[in-house]
This record gives structure tokens, sequence and C-alpha cells, in this order.
């Protein structure tokens, strides 16, 4: 959860800090240009269909969606040539399931925020997102929440709470929230922080390397003096720039920064392994030793296949060093690669689209993007068959998990950080209710489950301390107890509605845009950091789109004589 800036302290962490290149701009915050005009066949992405007054998409997405802005050939700088795309990794919602069918729903905990920030930049630059941009659990997880704390000396507390689905007045939504236990920047452990730092031609734009060089300006005011950092740039070839230098000699660091230029092809791969290389020659046992890579992840020299680029992250992280990736750029941007390597490296992957996100992440969030307080987070709900007979669960597409896997400890799954959230929603079919799933002429409910029918259902959270060992189980009953929504549940309903009208809509039915406004619009709350009342605005963006679209979709009417 954010936290204010008086309360922060400079901090350390074992990072290496993968940076992009780009081009100067005197002003990293200023709001985007707006992009030229471009013709219709110039966008590889299809608008999408909401409440049908959008455009139907024609053809369902490619594995990996490529979305392509095509600015003007001036508009690009001088010497860059290469093809201007956008890597997603498409993933079909997940599907209905029958509970006499399968009672058990297995996932991987996700605390990345960055495809709600992508989204944000899409949406301001005047596009609709392609349906690979949006993934519903880092849209919801993306703002904060008020969750109990842990109170029996476990890592975080377990919330949930049950209220009738926005969309569907067949269905209830149940919400799922941990918390972590929080912790002081001052008190996290010595660091070990490398800046990787992508200096090729691709990020020699606004959006790129000056960026890049403002936000890690923000983490080196962070610093304290038990901190090292290291500085590596890769472009062509990769170099140190910096050797591990304590965090008290703060002018050298920034002059370090500042230096950098940008130009060249990308040999991603080799700067990521001197990255590694100057993480484990500064290790710090016990310490936090991070790898952050700042970059826009368009690889195109050396060893650039996805594959082995993400097993390079299993392996280190084996060695006690992390990955945590930081999105830039535009036109060009690799998000799948980004967010696979994260995953990967046991680390957490953000998109920086201005300089109040790096803020964000970097500054008032430090202690949950550096500090892992659980590692290893699953979560497994059973549902009862005689309460709940369908259920969905809303996101998580690729942290999904087979049953067995969660009291298999050589499965990996995520990593928690210090004061971090994690939400996950259910949409739930009450037994009696209509569903979405023809009833079955044999299926019926075992006389087992009615002495239970005070229960909904059973969460199980399991998860290994931070230094390892054998994983630790948290058991909750569900009680069936319907009542009326919470602010924070209201607020989450409507993000994840808007994360699912940004897509098919398929289970959103009649329930608009504007229904999605104007349920933001009523939970937002206290809104310290004006993040709920900007995602109002955002949800009206994508209605002028929508209309925008729609309209152009529309055939010339032809008048007949």
């Amino acid at each position: 959860m954010s936290r204010s800036l008086p309360f922060l302290r400079p901090a350390a962490v074992g990072v290496l800090l993968a940076v992009a290149g780009c081009g100067v701009s005197s002003n990293p915050e200023s709001a985007a240009v707006p992009p030229p005009a471009q013709p219709q066949a110039s966008i590889q992405h299809e608008a999408l269909s909401v409440d049908g007054a959008m455009a139907k998409r024609s053809a369902r997405p490619a594995p990996i969606a490529s979305f392509a802005a095509m600015p003007a050939a001036d508009s690009y700088p001088q010497g860059y040539r290469d093809e201007q795309r956008e890597q997603y990794q498409a993933l079909a919602d997940n599907p209905i399931h029958s509970v006499a069918e399968s009672p058990v729903s297995t996932f991987s905990a996700d605390v990345d925020t960055g495809a709600y920030a992508n989204v944000r930049r899409l949406l301001n630059q005047g596009h609709l997102p392609p349906e690979g941009a949006v993934r519903l659990e880092e849209m919801v997880n993306y703002f904060p929440y008020s969750y109990a704390l842990p109170s029996d000396g476990s890592p975080f507390g377990v919330t949930t709470e049950l209220a009738a689905t926005p969309w569907n007045s067949h269905t209830r939504l149940l919400r799922i929230g941990i918390k972590a236990s929080d912790r002081a920047v001052a008190e996290l452990a010595p660091a070990n922080l490398v800046f990787l730092v992508d200096v090729s031609g691709s990020m020699d734009r606004r959006e790129g390397l000056p960026l890049v060089k403002s936000t890690l300006k923000l983490l080196v005011d962070q610093l304290r003096e038990q901190d090292r950092v290291s500085l590596v740039v890769y472009a062509g070839e990769s170099r140190v720039v910096l050797e591990p230098t304590s965090g008290r000699e703060k002018a050298k660091i920034r002059t370090a920064i500042e230096q950098l230029t940008a130009g060249g092809s990308t040999a991603g791969a080799s700067g990521i392994e001197l990255a590694y290389q100057m993480a484990q020659q500064a290790f710090i046992p016990q310490g936090i030793n991070r790898i952050l890579l700042a970059t826009d992840g368009d690889f195109n020299v050396g060893v650039s296949d996805f594959d082995s680029l993400k097993q390079m992250a299993v392996d280190k992280r084996k060695t006690g060093i992390s990955l945590t990736t930081l999105g830039f750029g535009v036109d060009n941007y690799n998000e799948h690669l980004m967010e696979q390597l994260a995953d990967a490296g046991d680390g957490n992957y953000a998109y920086i689209d201005n300089l109040r996100e790096a803020r964000k992440v970097l500054v008032d969030q430090l202690g949950s993007t550096l500090a892992v307080v659980a590692k290893n987070v699953k979560l497994q709900v059973e549902f009862n068959p005689a309460q709940v007979s369908e259920y969905r669960l809303l996101g998580y597409e690729n942290r999904a998990l087979k049953r067995e896997d969660f009291s298999n400890d050589k499965v990996d799954a995520g990593e928690v950080g210090a004061g971090h959230t994690v939400t996950a929603l259910y949409e739930i079919v009450p037994a009696g209710e209509k569903g979405w799933l023809e009833p079955l002429r044999y299926g019926k409910s075992e006389a087992a489950v009615a002495a239970k029918n005070g229960e909904m259902a059973m969460l199980r959270v399991r998860y290994q301390q931070s230094d390892g060992g054998k994983s630790l189980l948290i058991e909750r009953p569900i009680a069936n107890q319907v009542a009326p929504a919470s602010e924070d549940l209201r607020f989450a309903a409507a993000v994840a509605a808007f994360s699912q009208q940004l897509k098919d809509a398929r289970y959103t039915g009649d329930f608009s845009l504007k229904d999605t406004e104007a349920l933001a619009r009523g939970a937002r709350g206290d809104d310290r950091f004006g993040l709920r009342n900007e995602f109002v605005q955002l949800v009206e963006l994508a209605q002028s789109l929508r209309t925008s679209t729609a309209s152009n979709a529309m055939p010339t009417e032809r008048r007949i004589e």
C-alpha cells in the first residue's frame, strides 16, 4: 500500500536495475503529444466490442498480439529504423467451472501492476488497448485497499467479502484480499543495487532514456550508506559504467546516470548477464540483491530467444539475486517479455509512463518493491457444492496452477513484498440461481457437505518464509453471508468491469461503461493520492474512444435517387 513521502527513509536493495536509454527531454512528465492521424490499416488490433456499441472484433488475436502505432516517419529518432510494434501475450479468459465437477480453484499470487499503467498510457494516447494489454488482476491490484494486517505471526492478514455482482443479478462477487506486513524503508536489509540501463536506439525518445534517468535519480535519493549501487548499460555491447558504490556517494551515482546517452542496437541478453555478474560481485548475504531492468524489451542482437531469457532469470534467482523489470517506451514495447521475465526472476513488473508512476513504485512503495516477506505464495479456494453451483475467477489467467501444485514446494509461485496487497475476485452462482451452464441430468451434491452448509467455501493460502524452507499453510472458512458491498469492493468491482469491457465484455451483459463510471465515482472514498479519481477519468476517456471507434466503423449512407 502506498505510503506518504515523509515516512520514507533511504533504502537499500540488492537490485539489478536494467534501464533503457531514450532521447533527451526537458520535461519527462509532460503530457504525451497526440499521435498523428493513422490510416485504419495501420492499427493491428481490432476495435473493442463493448455493450454492443463498439465495432465487433473481426478475428481472435494470435498467441502474441501486436499493436502498431505507426507514427509519421520523421517522428522516429534519427538513425532508428527498426519496425515499430508492441507485443502482448493474448490469453483466453478463465473458463466457467461447475462446482460439482471442479470444486477447487488454484492460482499463484500476483502483485504486478504494469498492465494498468500501460493501459493508461494507451488510452491517454487515444488508443483503445489490445486485449493482451489488459490483465484484470494487475488492473485491480494497482489500487490500495483497506485490508486487515496480520495478527497471528504470519506474514499477511486475510480478508474476505461477499456481495451482489453489479453486472449480474443472478451471481455474487467474492473478494479475497491478503495484506502483507509493512516494513519501514529504514528497516530494510542492506541492498545491493545494480542498475541495468538499456541505452539502445529504441530508447532514444522522450519516454525512454530521459524518463529512465529521472526515475533512477528518485531511487538514488532513497539510498542509505550501507547500500551498494552498480550501473551497467547495454546497446550493441554491454559495459560497466559504475562499479559497486556506497549509497552515501549520491553525487557520484547521479553523475554516472546523467552521462548516459542512447544509440545502437539492443544486445539485451549480454547486458543482463553482465548485470548479474556485478550483482554477484557485490552480493550481500542476508541482504536484498535484486535486478531492476528498465527497458522497452526490444532485444534484437545476441540471445533474444524468449525461453532462453526466461531460463536465465530462473537459474540466477537460485543464487539469491532477483529480477524486477521496469517498462519504458512506446511503439516497440515488448510487454510480454517484461512481465514474464519478472515472473521468472522472482521480482515484480511495473510500467513507468511518467514521473508520478516512478515515484509511486520507487519511493512511495519502495519497501514492497524490494523487500520480500513471503515466497511462492499460492491461493486455493474449495467451493461447497451445497452453496455454490458455478464460479469463475476474474483474471490471473497466466497464474493458474494445477490442484496438485498447491502442496508442491517445487512449483514456483508469486512473491509478496512488504506492505503489498493482493486482491482476487470470483463471480459465483449460488445454488438454485440461474447460471451460465446447462444443468446436469445426473449431477447432485454429496450429502456429506450438508454439515458444512454454513460455509460457502474454504480458502487456503500456502507460502514460504522469505528465506525459504518448508511451506506453511493458512486456512480460513468463508461464510455464506451476503452483505452490502464495502467501498473497496465496489471500486474493485468497477475496475474489474472496466477490464472486461476493454476486452469482449462477454460476462458484463448490459452493464455499460457509463455504469462502470458511476460505480467507481461513488466508491472513490478518501482517495489520498488521486488514483481512483484518475480511474474515473480513464473510463470517461474510454467511452469517448469507443464512440469514436464505433462511428468510424459505420458505413457511409448512400442516397438512392
